[in-house]
Protein backbone atom coordinates (compact mmCIF):
# COMPACT_ATOMS: atom_id res chain seq x y z
CA UNK A 1 0.00 0.00 0.00
CA UNK A 2 1.18 3.87 -0.64
CA UNK A 3 2.21 6.07 1.86
CA UNK A 4 -0.85 7.28 3.84
CA UNK A 5 -1.51 10.88 2.49
CA UNK A 6 -1.40 13.91 5.29
CA UNK A 7 -1.62 17.71 4.64
CA UNK A 8 2.43 18.09 5.36
CA UNK A 9 2.92 15.06 2.67
CA UNK A 10 0.81 17.61 0.10
CA UNK A 11 2.58 20.49 0.92
CA UNK A 12 5.80 17.58 0.49
CA UNK A 13 4.64 17.04 -3.34
CA UNK A 14 4.23 21.05 -3.93
CA UNK A 15 8.34 21.38 -2.92
CA UNK A 16 8.96 17.92 -5.33
CA UNK A 17 6.98 19.66 -8.46
CA UNK A 18 4.38 16.73 -7.97
CA UNK A 19 0.80 16.68 -9.44
CA UNK A 20 -1.85 16.63 -6.72
CA UNK A 21 -4.90 14.47 -7.46
CA UNK A 22 -8.13 15.59 -5.76
CA UNK A 23 -11.60 13.64 -6.57
CA UNK A 24 -15.05 14.20 -5.02
CA UNK A 25 -16.81 11.08 -3.56
CA UNK A 26 -20.03 11.12 -1.70
CA UNK A 27 -20.83 7.25 -0.59
CA UNK A 28 -18.30 4.18 0.49
CA UNK A 29 -18.43 2.77 -3.22
CA UNK A 30 -16.98 5.92 -4.73
CA UNK A 31 -14.72 6.68 -1.88
CA UNK A 32 -13.41 3.52 -2.30
CA UNK A 33 -13.00 3.35 -6.09
CA UNK A 34 -10.88 7.09 -5.70
CA UNK A 35 -9.11 5.77 -3.19
CA UNK A 36 -8.44 2.58 -5.11
CA UNK A 37 -7.36 4.80 -8.76
CA UNK A 38 -4.42 6.81 -6.54
CA UNK A 39 -6.61 10.18 -5.80
CA UNK A 40 -4.24 11.66 -3.21
CA UNK A 41 -7.37 13.51 -2.07
CA UNK A 42 -10.83 12.42 -1.40
CA UNK A 43 -13.33 15.52 -1.18
CA UNK A 44 -16.86 15.40 0.07
CA UNK A 45 -17.96 18.28 -1.28
CA UNK A 46 -21.26 20.34 -0.69
CA UNK A 47 -21.37 19.60 -4.31
CA UNK A 48 -23.23 17.00 -3.14
CA UNK A 49 -26.20 18.87 -3.31
CA UNK A 50 -25.80 19.22 -6.94
CA UNK A 51 -25.18 15.98 -7.67
CA UNK A 52 -26.47 13.79 -5.64
CA UNK A 53 -29.45 15.69 -3.90
CA UNK A 54 -31.08 17.59 -6.08
CA UNK A 55 -30.36 20.83 -5.36
CA UNK A 56 -30.05 23.57 -7.48
CA UNK A 57 -27.02 24.70 -5.47
CA UNK A 58 -24.73 24.10 -2.83
CA UNK A 59 -26.39 26.97 -0.75
CA UNK A 60 -29.28 24.44 0.28
CA UNK A 61 -26.78 21.77 1.82
CA UNK A 62 -26.71 21.32 5.74
CA UNK A 63 -24.34 19.74 8.23
CA UNK A 64 -26.54 16.98 8.97
CA UNK A 65 -26.06 15.93 5.67
CA UNK A 66 -22.49 16.88 4.98
CA UNK A 67 -21.98 14.62 8.29
CA UNK A 68 -24.05 11.80 6.59
CA UNK A 69 -22.02 11.47 3.13
CA UNK A 70 -18.36 11.82 5.67
CA UNK A 71 -19.07 8.85 7.30
CA UNK A 72 -20.11 6.93 4.47
CA UNK A 73 -17.16 7.75 2.63
CA UNK A 74 -14.69 7.27 5.42
CA UNK A 75 -15.51 3.62 5.57
CA UNK A 76 -14.08 3.48 1.85
CA UNK A 77 -10.88 5.44 1.78
CA UNK A 78 -7.93 4.31 3.66
CA UNK A 79 -5.00 6.02 1.72
CA UNK A 80 -5.93 9.25 0.97
CA UNK A 81 -6.43 12.27 2.56
CA UNK A 82 -10.21 12.74 3.18
CA UNK A 83 -11.69 16.31 3.25
CA UNK A 84 -15.23 17.59 4.06
CA UNK A 85 -16.99 20.48 2.88
CA UNK A 86 -18.19 23.03 5.67
CA UNK A 87 -21.33 23.98 4.46
CA UNK A 88 -23.13 27.63 3.90
CA UNK A 89 -24.01 28.48 8.07
CA UNK A 90 -21.51 26.56 9.65
CA UNK A 91 -19.21 28.75 10.34
CA UNK A 92 -19.58 32.33 9.27
CA UNK A 93 -21.70 33.35 12.44
CA UNK A 94 -18.73 32.82 15.12
CA UNK A 95 -15.59 31.16 15.83
CA UNK A 96 -17.02 29.20 18.19
CA UNK A 97 -19.43 27.94 15.71
CA UNK A 98 -16.71 27.47 13.13
CA UNK A 99 -14.44 25.34 15.42
CA UNK A 100 -17.83 23.35 16.44
CA UNK A 101 -18.35 22.88 12.97
CA UNK A 102 -14.86 21.38 11.78
CA UNK A 103 -14.71 19.49 15.48
CA UNK A 104 -18.01 17.53 14.30
CA UNK A 105 -16.92 16.18 11.08
CA UNK A 106 -13.57 15.03 11.80
CA UNK A 107 -15.10 13.02 14.82
CA UNK A 108 -17.13 12.14 12.06
CA UNK A 109 -14.09 10.64 9.77
CA UNK A 110 -12.53 13.98 7.84
CA UNK A 111 -9.01 14.32 8.00
CA UNK A 112 -9.46 18.01 6.74
CA UNK A 113 -12.20 20.39 6.10
CA UNK A 114 -12.25 23.31 3.85
CA UNK A 115 -14.17 26.32 3.82
CA UNK A 116 -14.77 29.04 1.46
CA UNK A 117 -13.14 32.81 1.06
CA UNK A 118 -11.37 34.68 3.64
CA UNK A 119 -11.99 33.91 7.44
CA UNK A 120 -8.32 33.78 9.10
CA UNK A 121 -9.47 33.86 12.16
CA UNK A 122 -11.96 30.90 12.06
CA UNK A 123 -8.76 29.09 9.98
CA UNK A 124 -6.60 30.33 12.97
CA UNK A 125 -8.60 28.81 15.75
CA UNK A 126 -10.01 25.42 13.84
CA UNK A 127 -5.54 24.91 13.61
CA UNK A 128 -5.04 25.55 16.77
CA UNK A 129 -7.80 22.42 17.49
CA UNK A 130 -5.25 20.78 15.64
CA UNK A 131 -7.71 20.50 12.50
CA UNK A 132 -6.43 20.85 9.32
CA UNK A 133 -8.07 23.51 6.87
CA UNK A 134 -8.08 23.68 3.01
CA UNK A 135 -8.77 27.18 1.71
CA UNK A 136 -11.30 28.13 -1.16
CA UNK A 137 -11.01 31.29 -3.60
CA UNK A 138 -12.41 32.59 -6.43
CA UNK A 139 -16.08 31.10 -7.85
CA UNK A 140 -16.66 30.22 -4.33
CA UNK A 141 -20.21 28.41 -5.08
CA UNK A 142 -21.99 28.90 -1.42
CA UNK A 143 -22.04 32.88 -2.83
CA UNK A 144 -23.50 32.42 -6.21
CA UNK A 145 -26.15 34.44 -5.04
CA UNK A 146 -23.45 37.20 -4.54
CA UNK A 147 -22.04 36.68 -7.63
CA UNK A 148 -25.21 36.91 -9.40
CA UNK A 149 -24.19 33.09 -11.02
CA UNK A 150 -21.23 30.49 -11.59
CA UNK A 151 -18.71 33.38 -13.03
CA UNK A 152 -15.14 33.22 -13.76
CA UNK A 153 -13.51 35.60 -10.58
CA UNK A 154 -10.32 37.88 -10.61
CA UNK A 155 -10.29 39.32 -13.99
CA UNK A 156 -8.15 42.31 -14.56
CA UNK A 157 -7.61 44.61 -11.66
CA UNK A 158 -9.85 42.28 -8.82
CA UNK A 159 -7.43 39.32 -9.15
CA UNK A 160 -5.45 41.40 -6.71
CA UNK A 161 -8.34 40.61 -4.35
CA UNK A 162 -7.81 37.02 -4.86
CA UNK A 163 -4.20 37.12 -4.58
CA UNK A 164 -4.05 38.67 -1.09
CA UNK A 165 -7.16 36.74 0.28
CA UNK A 166 -4.35 33.45 -0.68
CA UNK A 167 -1.41 34.99 0.94
CA UNK A 168 -3.43 35.71 3.91
CA UNK A 169 -5.13 32.57 4.55
CA UNK A 170 -1.69 30.84 4.17
CA UNK A 171 -0.37 32.93 7.25
CA UNK A 172 -3.50 31.78 8.93
CA UNK A 173 -2.70 28.63 8.25
CA UNK A 174 -4.33 26.95 5.38
CA UNK A 175 -2.73 23.59 4.40
CA UNK A 176 -3.59 24.25 0.73
CA UNK A 177 -5.85 26.24 -1.28
CA UNK A 178 -8.54 25.28 -4.13
CA UNK A 179 -8.37 28.12 -6.83
CA UNK A 180 -11.73 27.87 -8.50
CA UNK A 181 -12.92 29.22 -12.16
CA UNK A 182 -9.90 32.18 -12.09
CA UNK A 183 -7.62 32.83 -15.31
CA UNK A 184 -4.82 30.90 -15.53
CA UNK A 185 -2.73 33.86 -15.24
CA UNK A 186 -3.96 34.52 -11.87
CA UNK A 187 -3.63 30.73 -11.04
CA UNK A 188 0.07 31.00 -11.87
CA UNK A 189 0.53 33.95 -9.90
CA UNK A 190 -1.15 32.83 -6.79
CA UNK A 191 1.00 29.38 -7.33
CA UNK A 192 3.79 30.93 -7.99
CA UNK A 193 3.04 33.23 -4.73
CA UNK A 194 2.25 31.16 -1.78
CA UNK A 195 4.23 27.90 -0.22
CA UNK A 196 1.11 25.61 -0.04
CA UNK A 197 -0.57 23.87 -2.70
CA UNK A 198 -2.57 25.15 -5.20
CA UNK A 199 -5.88 23.01 -6.14
CA UNK A 200 -7.36 23.81 -9.20
CA UNK A 201 -10.78 23.29 -10.80
CA UNK A 202 -11.49 25.68 -14.00
CA UNK A 203 -7.89 27.72 -12.99
CA UNK A 204 -5.61 26.14 -15.46
CA UNK A 205 -2.62 23.52 -15.40
CA UNK A 206 -0.32 26.36 -13.61
CA UNK A 207 -1.70 24.80 -10.30
CA UNK A 208 0.17 22.48 -7.96
CA UNK A 209 -3.75 20.24 -8.34
CA UNK A 210 -6.80 19.76 -9.55
CA UNK A 211 -10.17 18.76 -8.40
CA UNK A 212 -13.10 17.68 -10.22
CA UNK A 213 -16.34 16.14 -9.38
CA UNK A 214 -16.60 12.88 -9.87
CA UNK A 215 -19.95 12.50 -11.43
CA UNK A 216 -18.78 14.95 -14.60
CA UNK A 217 -15.31 12.70 -15.26
CA UNK A 218 -17.80 9.52 -15.31
CA UNK A 219 -20.25 11.07 -17.65
CA UNK A 220 -23.39 11.21 -14.94
CA UNK A 221 -24.09 14.78 -15.42
CA UNK A 222 -26.75 16.00 -17.40
CA UNK A 223 -24.72 19.43 -18.12
CA UNK A 224 -20.88 19.52 -19.43
CA UNK A 225 -18.58 21.81 -17.69
CA UNK A 226 -16.12 23.73 -19.68
CA UNK A 227 -13.56 23.21 -16.43
CA UNK A 228 -14.83 19.34 -16.48
CA UNK A 229 -13.18 16.34 -19.34
CA UNK A 230 -15.88 13.58 -19.44
CA UNK A 231 -13.31 10.33 -19.48
CA UNK A 232 -16.60 8.39 -19.94
CA UNK A 233 -19.88 7.60 -20.88
CA UNK A 234 -21.52 6.12 -17.53
CA UNK A 235 -24.61 7.36 -17.72
CA UNK A 236 -25.69 5.98 -21.15
CA UNK A 237 -23.75 2.76 -19.86
CA UNK A 238 -25.98 2.60 -16.95
CA UNK A 239 -29.59 3.33 -18.91
CA UNK A 240 -28.80 0.61 -21.34
CA UNK A 241 -27.94 -2.02 -18.44
CA UNK A 242 -31.25 -1.31 -16.94
CA UNK A 243 -33.26 -1.44 -20.07
CA UNK A 244 -31.27 -4.72 -20.65
CA UNK A 245 -32.38 -5.86 -17.30
CA UNK A 246 -36.02 -4.91 -17.67
CA UNK A 247 -36.21 -6.37 -21.14
CA UNK A 248 -34.92 -9.72 -19.59
CA UNK A 249 -37.33 -9.27 -16.40
CA UNK A 250 -40.50 -8.87 -19.21
CA UNK A 251 -39.55 -11.58 -21.22
CA UNK A 252 -38.43 -14.20 -18.71
CA UNK A 253 -35.06 -14.58 -19.42
CA UNK A 254 -34.45 -13.14 -16.09
CA UNK A 255 -33.88 -14.90 -13.57
CA UNK A 256 -32.41 -17.61 -15.87
CA UNK A 257 -31.26 -21.28 -13.81
CA UNK A 258 -28.16 -19.95 -12.80
CA UNK A 259 -29.47 -17.06 -11.07
CA UNK A 260 -31.80 -19.56 -9.15
CA UNK A 261 -30.97 -21.96 -6.09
Amino acid sequence: MSEKVTAPRLRSLKAKGEKIVCITAYDVFFGRIADEAGADVVLVGDSLGNVVLGYPTTVFVTLDEILHHVRAVRRGVSRALLVADMPLGSYGGSIAQAVETATALVKAGAEAVKLEGEYSEEIRAITKMGIPVMGHLGMTPQSVNNFGGFKVQGKGSSGEAILQSAKSIEQAGVFSIVLELIPKALSAQITNGVSIPTIGIGAGAECDGQVQVMHDLLGFSDETFRHSKRYMDGQSAVLESMRTYAREVRRGSFPSEENSF
